[in-house]
């Protein structure tokens, strides 16, 4: 199909002569009458299942089941709290979850209540979501505690799955009375729009009733069926995944984001669940075919979203019991037509026949119905349209128009914008777009939506967005741009631009840079002559390093041949050439499969050029340099964790922490140089800081970096965050845990008893005195005084006594350190702790602090403290805020571990986001650097419960 026809004028004026015209179609082919349940809902029918196969399992995800029966209850749970806050038939609930049981439960819960649910997925920009929320007009926000900070502040009442679960539970769990109807809305999804913004999709009840009931027939579900849900929910056809097995009294499986990502983890994962029906896109089933996915002959695939290709199904036809090719818009309830695939063929795989109580016709721009053979455009009619468009009459009245072609004076047609032909035999071939509109990954994408985002950047004269498919399947987004004077826009900046506004798969993967468009003789963009991108003509920087042994050779030709790009240089940061989840999961089977190294997607983000990815390669088989920097929890694609060590210089305690924080997180630690031997410490704090920011540079080479610093490590980490700052780089979170700036705000002793505060002062008089001393003098001043009975005169004291023959032999123990520094020797475990502390400790002392112009949290103990922000608003320009965990201040570590570390870290998460949030759930004090308290209160320790 040529993509630059705009009508479907030009192709009706090309009739074949009447004595070879091709007969209209059949009118059989359209008689599509089934009987099903017109009268009722979605939840309704879920209810009949849950009341026959009660202890069956209906939903499972990971490790996590739930019966029919504790599904129903715990969603009817939750529509009689929604009831209380206003749900009901044609309220519209906003859904915003991580994959998960409560992503179901929130569904039904919704549509039980008698309300509507709009998706949202959480990883939309935060713009995005907020435009969403507010041209739906949704009065609640059905969420989790965890996604709060990356919400904008909501303007509905707020409900969380998990942290209002204690109240929520406390409802009802009888099935509430009815008060949805068939005409009232299910769901309100939104799509890409052309103008710039998205646009909602209203479906009822009744359409998603029909299109469930004819998917039980055809393709067919049995009870006994397992079906895996891999699709967002923002995505229409995830309802399909989700509805149909719990309708059928089958069981879905939620597959997390991660696994539906990655080729290796989702065949694990179906194997492991036991998946007979799979609905994904091609995209997805070529992520699978990447991964070597050898199949599964009792495996029902449906494939749809985009086009499916015919060298694609022969390759998945060998390897499943049967293949279905699905179609159907938005606007038509999920799929509107069902072809059975078999061997052989050529070109694109048919679309099928409509579904039941669907109607297709193929017209010309006239509205006549064009004869078998022919392309025109697909209009559909029946009872899966969809209401309409979300506060958008004109728009529905331009798209849904009155049926010609049927008696019934309210019947109705969609005009889809899809060009299609009939086949001889009465099944329908797609043929493509009228218009702009294109499918990525199975996404709906308005090209004119990114184009007027991308037009509005200050460096972009004109652009143009175009899909190619210079490989075959692999269709991608490519932006032309012609820069305003003397500008060259960068890849990575464009993208950034566009991220803060569009989703992921709305970025194209690739941005060229054109003096001027193309233009055909007559004045008109010639699209033909866009072209493909390279390293000459993209917005990427334009230095190039060829590479220099045989590893990154190999992996230039791995990049290459997936990205589409020649050449790539081994400096070319991957994210400014296009990547993502899914080519990132392909380059990672590729680099499996051709150099036999197992790795995970994740470092790609630590490692972004061939240069980097090597290195992570070679220490995979070679022994790694000696570093500071230690890959606590490394896997994962969000931003990562640096933990600063305390005095003893190890990062031992980090683990609890590690594992406490969201799987996705990685967290690194940072250790004392010289730790195990073989290399000096370093002495001042500066210099510690300079060389950590080294060692992070290595995994994560900018920022925004996320700092956190355990009792002297804090000191460091406020170090690091001022030498970052100096650079130009941003620091997201400088946390304090148990760090006090000086040690004039270390935890006050609430009971020191008679003895210990004049033991106190002359402990320091005695440390004077063995500073002055040399080493072998030192042993002999601690012996005089304990054989003169100094601390043994009170009872209780003797550890005291430990402590000061510890601080004095240090100095003597640093000797011996440097013994064996020098000599390259392991250092004896004796040895470790007490050096570090003595020269972390003289580090400390010797630190002149500065003012630091960002802000910091701190999380301590119980205390009690002589200032609840431990000194740090002398130093700190920005905010501080404060968190105190539950744990006694008498033991020390307790902050970092079990059970305060649980809550350290889910605070750790939340202060990730936005300080209102945090402030709004009661969990903080904020005051700003000159120390004055937000509330205007004198701060009160705040317990987290």
């Amino acid at each position: 199909m040529n993509p630059e026809k705009s009508n479907v004028l030009d192709l009706s004026m090309h009739h074949q002569d009447p004595a070879t015209e091709m007969p209209l179609p059949s009118p059989e082919w359209n008689e599509t009458l089934r009987h099903y349940p017109r009268d009722s809902c979605v939840h309704r029918l879920f209810e009949d299942q849950a009341e026959r196969r009660t202890q069956s399992v209906a939903a499972a995800f990971e490790d996590q089941r739930f019966t029919y029966q504790e599904l129903n209850c715990r969603s009817n749970q939750l529509a009689r709290y929604l009831r209380k806050r206003g749900v009901g038939p044609d309220v519209l609930v906003g859904l915003c979850v991580e994959r998960s049981l409560d992503m179901v439960v929130g569904l039904l819960g919704i549509l039980k209540a008698g309300g509507a649910y709009v998706p949202l997925d959480p990883a939309y920009p935060k713009d995005r979501i907020a435009y969403i929320m507010e041209d739906a007009r949704a009065p609640v926000l059905l969420t989790q505690q965890k996604l709060l900070p990356g919400l904008p502040r909501p303007q509905a009442e707020v409900v969380l799955l998990d942290a209002h679960w204690s109240s929520i539970a406390k409802e009802d769990s009888d099935n509430p009375a009815p008060k949805a109807k068939a005409e009232n809305l299910a769901y309100v999804i939104y799509t890409s729009g052309s103008t710039g913004k998205p646009k909602g999709v209203q479906l009822e009840h009744r359409s998603v009733v029909n299109f469930l009931c004819t998917m039980q027939t055809e393709p067919g579900l049995a009870e006994t069926d397992v079906v895996a849900a891999v699709t967002t929910l923002c995505f229409d056809i995830a309802g399909l995944e989700i509805y149909l097995p719990l309708v059928t009294g089958a069981q879905v499986v939620v597959i997390s984001r991660d696994e539906a990502a990655d080729g290796k983890k989702l065949q694990a994962r179906m194997q492991k669940a036991g998946v007979t029906v799979m609905q994904a896109t091609p995209a997805t089933w070529r992520l699978l075919l990447e991964a070597d996915w050898p199949g599964n002959d009792k495996l029902k695939i449906l494939c749809g979203g985009e086009a499916l290709p015919r060298e694609l199904a022969n390759k998945l036809l060998p390897r499943c019991r049967s293949l279905w090719n699905m179609y159907g818009p938005t606007e038509t309830t999920i799929w509107s037509a069902v072809y059975k695939v078999t061997a052989g063929g050529e070109g694109t795989v048919p679309i099928g026949h409509p579904i039941g109580n669907t109607q297709f016709y193929i017209v010309d721009e006239q509205m006549n119905q064009l004869p078998v053979g022919q392309e025109g455009q697909l209009l559909i009619g029946g009872d899966g349209l969809a209401r309409g468009y979300q506060n958008r009459a004109d728009l529905t009245k331009e798209k849904f128009i009155l049926d010609p072609f049927r008696s019934q004076p309210e019947a109705r047609l969609y005009q889809t914008g899809d060009l299609a032909r009939y086949l001889p035999d009465g099944t329908i071939a797609f043929l493509g777009r009228m218009d702009q509109q294109v499918k990525i990954r199975g996404y709906r994408i308005e090209l004119g939506e990114i184009e007027s985002v991308l037009a509005t950047h200050p460096s972009v004269h004109h652009t143009v967005v175009k899909a190619r498919e210079d490989t075959p399947g692999d269709r991608r987004l490519v932006a032309y741009i012609v820069p305003t004077r003397d500008q060259r826009p960068l890849t990575h900046i464009l993208r950034e631009f566009l991220k803060a506004q569009l989703p992921d798969y709305m970025i194209p993967s690739a941005f060229v840079v054109l003096d001027a468009m193309p233009l055909t003789p007559n004045g008109k963009m010639d699209h033909k002559q866009l072209p493909p991108p390279t390293r000459e003509n993209s917005a990427i920087e334009p230095e190039f390093v060829a590479p220099r042994d045989r590893l990154e050779t190999e992996l230039v030709h791995i990049w290459e041949s997936i990205l589409g790009i020649k050449p790539i240089g081994i400096t070319d940061n991957i994210f400014d050439l296009g990547v993502n989840s899914l080519i990132a999961a392909q380059l990672f089977a590729r680099i499996e499969k051709t150099l036999g190294k197992d790795l995970p997607p994740a470092p790609l983000f630590q490692a972004p050029t061939v240069e980097s990815l090597a290195t992570l390669l070679r220490q995979n088989t070679t022994r790694s340099r000696r570093t500071s920097l230690v890959a606590i929890q490394p896997q994962g694609s969000k931003t990562p964790l640096f933990c600063v060590h305390g005095g003893a210089g190890t990062v031992l305690l980090f683990h609890s922490l590690a594992r406490q924080l969201v799987p996705d997180r990685p967290v690194y630690g940072l250790q004392s140089q010289g730790l195990y031997g073989r290399d000096f410490p370093h002495t001042d704090v500066e210099k510690m800081a300079a060389h950590y920011i080294e060692e992070m540079r290595t995994v994560q080479p900018h920022g925004p970096y996320l700092l956190s610093g355990w009792c002297f490590g804090g000191l460091v980490a406020f170090e690091m965050a001022q030498q970052l700052h100096r650079m130009g780089e941003w620091v997201d979170l400088l946390a304090m845990l148990n760090a006090p700036s000086t040690p004039d705000y270390q935890p006050l002793n609430t009971d020191p008893g008679p003895v210990i505060l004049p033991l106190a002062v002359r402990l320091q008089k005695h440390w004077r005195e063995l500073t002055r001393l040399p080493g072998a003098e030192r042993i002999k001043y601690v012996s005089q005084k304990l054989r003169g009975g100094l601390i043994w005169r009170r009872q209780g004291l003797r550890r005291r006594v430990i402590f000061l023959t510890f601080r004095a032999t240090v100095p003597i123990r640093h000797l011996v350190y440097r013994f064996y520094v020098q000599r390259r020797r392991p250092l004896p475990d004796f040895l470790r702790n007490s050096c570090f502390l003595y020269i972390n400790a003289r580090a400390e002392r010797c630190y002149q602090h500065h003012e630091y112009p960002g802000s910091t949290v701190v999380f301590r103990d119980q205390g009690p403290y002589p200032d609840p922000y431990l000194g740090w608003g002398r130093f700190v320009r920005g905010q501080i805020e404060a968190y105190e965990i539950p744990v006694s201040v008498r033991d020390h570590r307790g902050l970092m571990q079990e059970p305060a570390v649980a809550i350290l870290a889910q605070k750790m998460q939340e202060y990730l986001g936005r300080k209102e949030v945090l402030v709004s759930q009661g969990y903080i004090e904020t005051r700003a650097g000159e120390g004055v308290v937000s509330s205007g209160q004198a701060f009160e320790p705040n317990i987290v419960q």
